[in-house]
């Protein structure tokens, strides 16, 4: 269950770091010309808060919902458990690709700071590490 969550993290973590190797060989390489046009500030800033939503808003509040839900049950199956996980990882790993778009754009270098922070942490955080799945396991009494 570990391995099918690891693989499913992979495979959405995967694609937006190829597109970051790519940015980065591009933009080095002066392989392709980036005629990107200014944008207001507030279009960073709204970037910035989209990868937090992401990264920390969403999981909390699905979670929360999820949380809800089993309130009154006195375990959780493991089946809508593992769907809770896979929906939980998807959510979180949209922020590396809000972060990948963020840096194709060329946003104000503050909020690109703010943005790749936020993918850092969503990366970091949500990694399907055994002791992360037995606390959760605990948490929601899967059986």
């Amino acid at each position: 269950m570990t391995d099918d969550l690891k693989r499913t993290y992979f495979i959405l973590l995967f694609p937006a770091a190829a597109g970051f190797l790519v940015v980065h060989i591009l933009r080095h390489f002066h392989i392709v010309e980036w005629n990107i046009p200014q944008f207001p500030g507030m279009i960073s800033s709204i970037f910035f808060v989209v990868s937090v939503c992401f990264a920390v808003a969403l999981p909390i509040f699905f979670r929360a919902v999820f949380a809800n839900k089993m309130r009154g049950q006195t375990h959780t199956p493991e089946a809508d458990w593992l769907i809770f996980e896979r929906n939980l990882l998807l959510i979180a790993m949209t922020t590396p690709y809000v972060c990948l778009i963020a840096m194709i754009l060329q946003i104000s270098r503050f909020f690109l700071a703010g943005t790749i922070i936020m993918a850092l942490y969503a990366v970091y955080y949500y990694y399907p590490s055994k002791k992360r799945i037995a606390f959760d396991r605990r948490i929601f009494r899967v059986k």
